[in-house]
C-alpha cells in the first residue's frame, strides 16, 4: 500500500530503523507505566516476574538496535522486518500473561502492522497481517486470565450474607471489572487514533518534502541539460566562426593598407575600429576554446574576498571603462574570508554588471554594494534604468528570454545556472525609486577547509 507512495529510494532504510528504535522506546515506557499502574494503583494481581523479564528482553533488543545504528554497515529491509517480528512476539508474550484476547489493549497488534506498511514493501505488510492474525487467534484460546480488580474470593463477612446479597455483591464486582475493561478499550481507541494521526501527518510532511525535492531536482536537471546544449552550440559556433573571422581580419588589413590614413583619414579610422572589434571577437573565441579544455580545478583558485572583488572589477573595467561605478563595501567584513574564484562565476558577475551599465543612463552610472561574513558573500548591483518587465522577473534565469537588444537572454540564463550550481542565490527585483536590482549570494570557503584540495563533483 504505502510502499508505492513512499519509494524506498527516497527514504533511507537506516532512517526507518531509527524510527523503529524511537517507537520501541515509547512502547517500553508505555508498558512499564501500565504494569506499574495495574499492580500498584489498581491492585491487579499480575505475574510481575515474567512481565519484567519480557520488558527486559525488549530493552536488550532496543540496545542492540541503538548499537546497530552506530555502525556503518548497510541496513536491510529484511533486518527491519525481523526486528518488528521480535516486537510482535514480545507483545504476544506480554498479552499472554495479561488475559490474551480479553485484554483491552489487544489493539496494540495494529502498531507493528502500521509500521511495516509504512516502512517496508507490500509483501512484508501482508506477511505481517498473517503473523499478527495468527498470534491474535492463538491468544484467544491460550492465555493467563486477567484477574479482576476485586476478585471473587471468600470473605468472612460474605459467609453471613444471604444468597441474594452475595449475588448482588458479585454483580457489583463484575460491573466494576466491566467498567475497567471499557476504560481500557476507550484508552486504546484514543491512543491508536492519536498514533495514526501522527503517522499520517508525518507521512504528509514527507510526501510534500519529497515532491518539493523532486521538483527542484527536475528543474535543476532541465537547466543543466540546457546548459550542456548551449555549451555544445557555443563550442561549435566558436569553431565555425574562427575561419570567417580570420578571412574578415585579412581583408580588413588589406583594405587598411590600400586606404592610407593621409589620403582617406575617415575611412582608415573606421577600418581601425573594425580591426579592433575583430580582435576582440577573436580574443573572446580564444578564451571560450581555452575554457572548454581547461581543468575546472585550475579555474577554481582560492582567493581573499577583497582581492577577488578587485579582480572582478578590474576585468569589468576593460570593457566598460567609461561607466560610472559607485562602490559600497560594508565596514564590518571578515578580511580573512576566502572564496573559490571560479572563472564562470567571475564571468557571471561581469555579465550582470554589463547589463546594468547598458540599462543605466551614462550620467547616472550603477551602484555595486558588497558585504560578506564568515559564510556568505552578498553582492547587490543596482542600475537607474527603466527597470525589468514583470514577465521578465518571473522567468529571469529559469529559461532564455527575448530582450530588446536582439538577444535571447542566454547570458543571464547561464549566470543564473552557474550561481545556483555553486550553491548560491540570485534574485531580481525592481526598486520603487526606479531601476532594477540584482542580489547575489555566494557561499564562502569554510576556514577549516582552506588548506584542503578543491574538488568538484
Amino acid at each position: 500500500m504505502l510502499s508505492h507512495i513512499l519509494p524506498k529510494a527516497e527514504i533511507s532504510i537506516r532512517e526507518n530503523l531509527r524510527w523503529l528504535y524511537i517507537l520501541r522506546n515509547l512502547m517500553l515506557f508505555a508498558v512499564t507505566v501500565a504494569v506499574f499502574i495495574a499492580v500498584n494503583g489498581l491492585g491487579i494481581n499480575l505475574p510481575q516476574n515474567q512481565l519484567w523479564l519480557a520488558i527486559f528482553a525488549i530493552s536488550i533488543l532496543n540496545l542492540y538496535t541503538w548499537l546497530r545504528l552506530r555502525t556503518p554497515e548497510e541496513v536491510t529491509e529484511h533486518e527491519i522486518f525481523s526486528q518488528i517480528c521480535m516486537d510482535v512476539l514480545a507483545l504476544a508474550y506480554l498479552l499472554y500473561l495479561t488475559g490474551g484476547a480479553s485484554n483491552p489493549i489487544i489493539w496494540v497488534f495494529l502498531l507493528p502492522l502500521i509500521v511495516t506498511a509504512i516502512m517496508l514493501p507490500q509483501a512484508y505488510a501482508w506477511n505481517m497481517v498473517i503473523i499478527t492474525s495468527c498470534v491474535y487467534t492463538v491468544l484467544i484460546a491460550y492465555n493467563v486470565p486477567l484477574p479482576a480488580v476485586e476478585p471473587h474470593m471468600a470473605h468472612p463477612a460474605m459467609t453471613e450474607m444471604t444468597p441474594e446479597m452475595s449475588l448482588q455483591m458479585h454483580l457489583m464486582n463484575d460491573r466494576r471489572y466491566f467498567n475497567l475493561h471499557v476504560f481500557g478499550m476507550w484508552f486504546g481507541f484514543v491512543f491508536s487514533a492519536g498514533l495514526v494521526a501522527f503517522f499520517v501527518v508525518e507521512l504528509s510532511k514527507t510526501l510534500k518534502e519529497r515532491e518539493r525535492n523532486l521538483a527542484d531536482a527536475r528543474e535543476s536537471a532541465l537547466r543543466d541539460e540546457r546548459v550542456v546544449s548551449l555549451g555544445t552550440l557555443a563550442a561549435s559556433a566558436a569553431h565555425d566562426m574562427g575561419t570567417p573571422l580570420g578571412t574578415i581580419a585579412i581583408l580588413t588589413h588589406e583594405m587598411a593598407e590600400e586606404l592610407s590614413e593621409h589620403r582617406y583619414p575617415d575611412m582608415h579610422q573606421k577600418l581601425v575600429i573594425v580591426q579592433q572589434q575583430i580582435d576582440r571577437c577573436k580574443q573572446a573565441l580564444s578564451v571560450m576554446s581555452a575554457s572548454a579544455g581547461e581543468m575546472r580545478a585550475e579555474s577554481g583558485k582560492v582567493m581573499l574576498v577583497s582581492e577577488y572583488i578587485d579582480e572582478v572589477l578590474g576585468q569589468w573595467r576593460t570593457h566598460k571603462a567609461a561607466t560610472r561605478l559607485k562602490l559600497f563595501i560594508s565596514p564590518n567584513v571578515d578580511m580573512e574570508a576566502r572564496v573559490i574564484a571560479e572563472r564562470t562565476v567571475t564571468h557571471s558577475i561581469i555579465n550582470i554588471l554589463n547589463n546594468a551599465a547598458e540599462a543605466s543612463p551614462v550620467d547616472a552610472g550603477i551602484e555595486f554594494h558588497v558585504e560578506w561574513d564568515e559564510e556568505t558573500l552578498n553582492l547587490k548591483i543596482r542600475d537607474f534604468g527603466p527597470g525589468l518587465p514583470a514577465e521578465f522577473i518571473e522567468f529571469a534565469g529559469h529559461q532564455p528570454v527575448k530582450s530588446n537588444k536582439q538577444g535571447m537572454g542566454v547570458g543571464l540564463f547561464l549566470t543564473y545556472t552557474t550561481i545556483k550550481r555553486l550553491g548560491g542565490k540570485i534574485q531580481f527585483s525592481n526598486l520603487e525609486s526606479g531601476g532594477a536590482c540584482v542580489e547575489i549570494s555566494l557561499p564562502l570557503l569554510a576556514k577549516e577547509s582552506m588548506h584542503e584540495p578543491i574538488t568538484y563533483g
